[in-house]
């Protein structure tokens, strides 16, 4: 389709039946404490919680009766599956929606509860998409995609039609997340026919890149894996469409990290009492990048908040790591001598750092390692903390990026263990379904010994597990044959300094 029919397409959506047209509002602490004005697109408070709902009922909206008699069908585990399921009510047809086995209740019931009938099938995204096209097959239902369509990007596309309306002064560049890209698509559409100098930058987790990726590489590129966090935008492929529009029209694509995406959730709190979800908050964490890498003073920056269907119990996580994301906290190894004073003088080095976190158990006789949050202004401090234990002899690691360090080490430190032999390992993520611990054990032999095992809940549907196991070097190709077979995704962590110093064999390792 040709990029400038989009306007026409948008101009004519039909979305207010069901959706509602969101404030665009000052974040009042952001913007003074980053110098700019900064204006959150209030798409959280769409009915569904997110702007999914445009899209969807603007496709659904234009099938014809005998469609909407048969029903639709599409496999989602989140804000698509709520929007279907509330178009489909509103225009009076069933919708089947395929989620995956691993769908956290609150999702099921959420879709469940607008009327949607829930298909749960497979672990992933992919098995409940090939499900749902097996069904369309069958049953002659209508398909309907995420992402990659025009009348869905032109549902999309409305949020731009808004902004550009309720805020008709000049803005910079209006920041928007991606997964699938049909929301970066359509608001690129909108804005670039009518006002080409406002930028439109995406924002994607770093940990999910696909469009990214896909534009520098000039086609469509499938990642192996997507990082689980954000996982409103967590698409290993992109669309057709989406593609095309975002390379075409796209000023850029900033990636952001869990830390910085959990300190935006926070900054959307303090200025709205709003809890967004990982990937409503992307904007606003890429806004803020964009802002400190050009150091802009003084502009107009739009973030659209797109969805809040927030799983309480993340919340532990995200407060956890905010602190990270803002570059407020440092966290840092540091081996001292096994002596009197030597602590007294560790602490004297630290000064007056306010101390977030303390971890220290006895190790061996010559050598202690300390896990160590401190309270900083700016990142250049962990520089300054670590160049004055160098010079009171002691020595410290910079651990505040890295992510062993702050999903399992800080939970577990507690001494090494001397004695074990051919210890590997392994950060998994496991399914959050009943089975997934005992299929990993059932698929390993039982000579091979698990010596460390950490997992701890963060209210995702996949569960962050580090292991230990001990293996024999003569059996390298047959359990390298056993983490194919099992086919959950992995890391080796076993020369991870925060593993070696803390948990190790030995005295550990200076990275």
């Amino acid at each position: 389709m040709p990029t400038q029919d989009y306007l026409e397409r948008i101009l004519t959506s039909r979305v207010y039946d069901v959706a509602v047209e969101t404030p665009l509002e000052i974040a009042p602490n952001l913007s003074r404490r980053f110098d700019n004005r900064i204006l959150l697109k209030r798409e959280d408070l769409q009915p569904v919680f997110s702007f999914k709902i445009r899209g969807a009922y603007n496709k659904m909206s234009r099938l014809t009766p005998e469609q909407l008699k048969k029903g639709v069908i599409t496999a989602s585990a989140g804000n698509h599956a709520q929007g279907v399921a509330l178009s489909a009510q509103k225009l009076g047809c069933e919708a089947v929606i395929v989620m995956p086995v691993t769908t956290p209740q609150i999702k099921i019931d959420a879709v469940a509860g607008r009327g949607g009938k829930v298909v749960l099938f497979g672990d992933s995204y992919s098995d409940a998409y090939q499900h749902a096209v097996k069904l369309v097959e069958e049953t002659g239902r209508t398909y309907i995609p995420p992402f990659d369509d025009p009348d869905v990007i032109a549902g999309q596309g409305t949020i731009a039609m808004e902004i550009l309306r309720q805020h008709p002064d000049h803005i910079d560049a209006v920041f928007v997340a991606i997964g699938g890209g049909g929301l970066a698509a359509g608001v690129a559409a909108y804005i670039k026919r009518l006002k080409p100098g406002i930028k439109v930058i995406g924002v994607q987790a770093a940990d999910s890149d696909a469009m990214k990726r896909s534009i520098e590489a000039g086609h469509r590129v499938e990642l192996k894996d997507v990082g689980l966090f954000a996982d409103g935008v967590a698409v290993k492929l992109v669309g057709e469409e989406t593609f095309r529009l975002c390379r075409e029209l796209l000023d850029e694509i900033i990636l952001v990290d869990t830390d910085a995406t959990c300190a935006a959730i926070k900054d959307i709190f303090e200025d709205t009492r709003s809890i967004t979800e990982p990937a409503g908050a992307l904007a606003v964490a890429g806004a803020k990048a964009y802002i400190e890498r050009e150091g802009c003073h003084g502009k107009t920056f739009v973030a659209v908040a797109c969805g809040a269907n927030m799983n309480f119990d993340r919340l532990r996580h995200v407060s956890e790591r905010s602190e990270l994301g803002e570059r407020r906290e440092a966290i840092i190894a540091v081996t001292i001598p096994e002596a009197p004073g030597s602590f007294k003088k560790f602490c004297g080095v630290i000064g007056n750092r306010s101390i977030t976190e303390f971890n220290y158990r006895y190790a061996d006789p010559k050598t202690a390692h300390v896990f160590v949050g401190v309270q900083i202004a700016r990142r250049d401090d962990v520089a300054t903390i670590i160049a004055d234990l160098e010079a009171n002899g002691l020595s410290g690691v910079d651990l505040t990026d890295n992510e062993l360090a702050k999903l399992h080490i800080r939970h577990l430190v507690g001494g090494h263990a001397p004695e074990l032999k051919h210890e590997r390992v392994f950060h998994f993520e496991f399914p959050e379904r009943p089975g997934a611990l005992l299929r990993f054990l059932d698929a390993m032999r039982t000579d091979w010994n698990i010596s460390l095992f950490h997992y701890r809940n963060h209210g995702a549907d996949y569960g962050r597990v580090l292991v230990g196991i001990q293996v024999p070097e003569s059996d390298d190709r047959a359990f390298q044959a056993f983490l194919d077979a099992l086919g959950y995704p992995y890391s080796e962590e076993t020369h991870n300094p925060a593993y070696t110093l803390f948990l190790g064999r030995g005295n550990g390792v200076k990275a």
